[in-house]
């Protein structure tokens, strides 16, 4: 039994397989996922576990180069907003923000998309890796 790290076994695969530039996506419990990408529910009761608190855990163990937002969460979720300035300081981190409509198609190309029990109007974000060396 593995003792540190991300103990969900299928999150732990999701990362230890990603490449240099290969997409994840973390979201809300209402974020669709779409046909044929990989599903990861986590959602156990309305609000947990939360977005932030699995983006989080998730940026501990993946070498993270940029991120994808939608712009609505600026305005329509200021609190995730600055949360994810904070986690992700432009100085380190490439952004990339979009419309909702525009982040929506973009989870087709992840490899996965792990849903959180979040309630908060866009608390989603795909997670561009980075490489190691």
């Amino acid at each position: 039994m593995q003792k540190i790290g991300i103990l969900n076994s299928s999150i732990a695969k999701v990362l230890a397989d990603l490449g240099h530039t290969d997409t994840i996506a973390v979201g809300d419990c209402g974020l669709p996922v779409p046909a044929g990408v990989l599903k990861i529910d986590l959602a156990l009761r309305l609000g947990q576990p939360s977005f932030f608190d699995v983006v989080q855990e998730i940026a501990k163990y993946m070498e993270i180069e940029k991120i994808h937002v939608a712009s609505e969460m600026q305005a329509k979720n200021p609190q995730q907003w600055l949360r994810m300035r904070e986690l992700f300081p432009q100085e380190k981190t490439g952004w990339i923000i979009s419309s909702h409509e525009e982040f929506k198609k973009a989870t087709s190309g992840v490899k996965a998309v792990i849903r959180t029990g979040e309630v908060t109007p866009y608390s989603n974000v795909i997670l561009h890796a980075g490489v190691i060396f």
